[in-house]
């Protein structure tokens, strides 16, 4: 399994978004991209969490994944001060109480997910200067009210803001941090423990739950 799982989150495969996450992808040498386009399953969370809904055989293989990963990395564009529908469906459906997360007994939320690092890539067409204006409120869902609550420990974010209006010269130097980071990461990673036995008995465990429905005490 590769040590880093990159999440591409826009339904584009021609969007920046999604070059910059095979640009990153290609200088890590060790990363496997999951492009949400690409799985076929329901984003809708029809039942909210009274009912589990059986999950497709690609959020199965993506729940695996998470499962193993060392390192976590979404990239996503920012839309109407949120994430692409798509993306948002992925986590509601795939990020999943006892499996990805739980609560203790004090009602304190422990995140289940093995990843030391992750990183967020983080686009958007508003320009910086209006940042302090309009927030980033999709960084915080993202990077700490998903990766980090689900267990990554660290969470790094790489903000390219006015992509409207960038210029050829300015996209060019966004892919080439992208590659960077990629680089840095696949170094770090390449030094990373190998899987141990509870490790993988634990991705055994959530593939085999996952494949079945249930239903849960939860409003």
């Amino acid at each position: 399994m590769p040590s880093a799982l990159i999440i591409d989150g826009h339904p584009d495969a021609r969007s920046l978004t999604a070059e910059l996450a095979r640009r990153y992808a290609a200088a890590h040498g060790d990363a496997r991209i999951l492009a949400l386009r690409d799985l076929e399953f329901d984003p809708s969370l029809r039942f909210g969490y009274r009912q589990r809904m059986e999950l497709e055989p690609d959020l199965i293989d993506a729940k695996r994944a998470l499962a193993e990963a060392a390192t976590v990395v979404v990239f996503t564009p920012l839309w109407w001060g949120s994430v692409p529908a798509l993306l948002k469906g992925f986590f509601d459906r795939a990020l999943l109480p006892q499996q990805e997360y739980r609560y203790s007994k004090l009602g304190l939320p422990e995140g289940l997910l093995p990843a030391r690092n992750g990183r967020l890539f983080l686009l958007a067409d508003t320009p910086w200067f209006l940042t302090p204006f309009t927030g980033l409120p999709a960084q915080t869902h993202v990077a700490r009210g998903t990766l980090r609550f689900c267990g990554v420990r660290s969470v790094r974010t790489t903000r390219m803001l006015g992509v409207k209006d960038a210029s050829p010269d300015r996209i060019a130097s966004w892919l080439t941090r992208a590659e960077s980071l990629g680089r840095r990461d696949g170094i770090r990673d390449s030094s990373r423990t190998p899987s141990g036995p509870a490790e993988r008995q634990r991705s055994q465990a959530i593939a085999a739950e996952a494949a079945s429905s249930s239903v849960v005490a939860t409003s």
